[in-house]
């Protein structure tokens, strides 16, 4: 019990050190995504260096719950990759310890990581984001900090455009200034020309002191029409001038009250009031929108009941008499040229009822998409904590079965799995937003998809299952496609027991004389049975004979120090035993390729060039057969 409790400390000692750099690595991996994103808005503002950190410390405060998955999936790859590269986990096994009861002491401390994620999202997450987002506001509407550049207009001055054309960066000073102001509009535009001049920030840096030297001032002294020939202007020549601007270059905190209607600045408590704040709004809105529809008729009716008095129309006093008269009637009897007139004001009036009724359709959609919005985020808050266990669960098995640490292959497999996750998971996001499918669907799809993952791998990884074997798979992509390998012995620098030559001569003439019996007797050239392929399926015992014999000759023949003969082995082809008999071993799966017709024709034909390469390869056999015979008489002949 003592040696269970030490392996535990010594699993927990090394995924927490592991643990502890992933996460800052990957916190910094994602700084650095959302220092590029917003890094227009932090750029040439001035900011000093206390905004600057505390906009980056929120923002890695809203970061963690992302960095967590990453850096547990990290962790796990390279911890159990670690073990089973340096053969701890083969000797823990060994001991009757169990990958589960490995695993056991983590789990514990990855559901712990959870807690903490969720508890980051629920409580810390929505402050930092609505400090945050306050500050990247202000930063917004903080004025960029004056740096005018040579050769060009620089427009950041509110109501003043300057052009500098040479411009001593030590000293600020800048040589032919032009300035347009346009504080007093546009059309009265004043026109300054100067040979040099120093722009410089009040103290108080609310205002900016523009200084100019030897220059020309020009004005219009009323606006004028374009047309117009003459028009007053005045024109001041000075040696030196200074001019106040209003220039606010200081950081604020804005009011950022609006920012606490986002879903992601809400705790879960907030998000469901919230939610029950916009339903029943939107229902009230359903409810007064519905009734502004009824009484809203575009609909034009086919009859209408006017009254007749003395053969004519008339709605005032009079002797009434009740009259319904259709409504084609009533239109015949409007002159044609007040047709267009009502024509024109129907229309306006169906288009001034499209245009509120589209309004009042995106009031209405716009309050569902924010009631999805904010059940997205609740969502969220859970299924980004149950990653942390998720993600565990697939690292740690397939650290365990890939049994390779380091940063190299545990890294890639790693960046992987997140960019898949990260794929799904946003995709499914901006689609449960836009109400294109259910919200609840949407969160919950990519751990729906890697849950299943993670329980395979585990299982597989507790049975030491060859999952990862790429062997295996090769051998699978050769078989489908066809191939087969290629022999690669090499003489043995040291035989413990040379091969027996007389006896390996003889059994190679033997099997030189099966070869040529079973090529004659097969008929490998002509197309094969259609019926016997898929139905009638038996395997060929003969070539199964031969291969295995072929194969203890070759084995024998490894241990000859002759290179000729080492060399001839490397050419006998490998036989498939059962590629020309049926296309699957499973019979059920020969049937119905058989009953398909355009399939069965197709591993008809490819059986068909089975058979062909089989007689090839027999034929190579016989013919690699005769040179090492004919090696093995020299050998004895040497030897006698």
């Amino acid at each position: 019990m003592f040696g269970i409790k030490k392996l535990d400390l010594y699993i927990i000692r090394n995924f927490c050190l592991l643990f502890a750099g992933t996460f800052f690595v990957c916190l910094f991996v994602f700084m650095m995504q959302f220092l590029w994103k917003y890094v227009d808005d932090l750029v040439g503002k001035g900011l000093t260096f206390d905004i600057l950190a505390e906009f980056f410390f929120y923002a890695a405060l809203t970061l963690i719950p992302t960095s967590l998955p990453l850096a547990i999936l990290l962790a796990a790859l390279i911890s159990f990759g670690n073990l089973g590269e340096k053969f701890e986990l083969l000797a823990i096994k060994a001991a009757g310890i169990s990958l589960i009861k490995v695993m056991r002491p983590l789990i514990v401390i990855v559901t712990i990581l959870g807690c903490i994620s969720f508890y980051f999202q629920n409580v810390i997450a929505p402050y930092s984001y609505n400090k945050l987002f306050t500050l990247l506001w202000s930063m917004r509407q903080t004025s960029p900090e004056l740096d005018i550049p040579e050769g060009s207009f620089y427009s950041e001055i509110r109501g003043y455009n300057v052009y500098v054309k040479k411009k001593d960066k030590k000293t600020g000073w800048m040589k032919d200034v032009t300035i347009y102001s346009f504080a007093d509009g546009f059309e009265n535009a004043h026109i300054i020309l100067a040979d040099s001049g120093r722009l410089d920030m009040s103290a108080d840096k609310q205002h900016l002191i523009l200084s100019l030297y030897s220059g020309e001032q020009f004005e219009n002294l009323q606006a004028a029409p374009s047309t117009a020939i003459h028009v007053p202007y005045r024109r001041e020549t000075f040696v030196s001038k200074q001019t106040i601007i209003e220039f606010d270059g200081g950081f604020q905190v804005q009011d950022a009250s609006f920012l606490s209607s986002r879903a992601d600045s809400k705790n879960m408590t907030q998000i469901r009031e919230g939610i029950d704040s916009m339903k029943i709004s939107l229902d009230s809105l359903s409810v007064v929108f519905k009734k502004e529809l009824k009484n809203t008729s575009l609909r034009a009716p086919e009859r209408v009941e006017v009254y007749e008095t003395g053969g004519h129309f008339s709605s005032i006093d009079g002797n009434f008499s009740k009259a319904v008269i259709p409504f084609d009637s009533i239109w015949a009897q409007i002159p044609p040229e007040g047709r267009p007139e009502l024509i024109g004001n129907a229309k306006s009036r169906v288009e001034s009822s499209k245009q509120d009724m589209e309004f009042k359709a995106m009031i209405m959609q716009d309050t569902q998409k924010q009631i999805a919005a904010h059940w997205a985020n609740w969502h969220r808050k859970i299924t980004y904590a149950l990653a942390c266990l998720v993600f565990f669960f697939i690292g740690a098995p397939l650290g365990a079965i890939i049994r390779k640490g380091g940063l190299g292959l545990p890294v890639i497999v790693s960046v992987i799995i997140f960019i898949i996750y990260y794929c799904i998971d946003n995709t499914a996001y901006r689609q449960a937003r836009s109400l294109e499918i259910p919200v609840w669907f949407g969160m919950w799809l990519s751990t729906a998809i890697l849950t299943p993952v993670g329980i395979w791998l585990t299982y597989k990884a507790n049975k030491d299952s060859t999952v990862f074997n790429m062997d295996m798979y090769r051998n699978f992509i050769y078989r489908v496609l066809g191939l087969r390998f290629q022999r690669a012995l090499v003489k043995k620098e040291v035989i413990i027991e040379s091969p027996d030559y007389p006896r390996l001569k003889d059994e190679l003439a033997i099997l030189n004389q099966d070869c040529r019996n079973y090529a004659q007797k097969s008929h490998l050239l002509k197309p094969p049975s259609y019926r016997r392929i898929f139905w009638r399926i038996k395997p060929d015992t003969e070539v199964e004979r031969i291969s295995d014999k072929l194969e203890d000759i070759i084995d024998q023949l490894t241990n000859s120090r002759n290179r000729i003969i080492v060399g001839e082995l490397n050419e006998i082809p490998v036989l498939a035993t059962g590629a020309h008999t049926s296309p699957f071993k499973t019979r059920w799966m020969n049937i119905a390729t058989g009953v398909f017709f355009p399939l069965g024709i197709f591993f008809f034909l490819r059986i068909w060039r089975y058979r062909v390469r089989l007689l090839k390869d027999m034929r190579q056999i016989i013919s690699c057969s005769n040179i090492i015979q004919e090696q093995i008489t020299l050998i004895l002949s040497k030897q006698n």
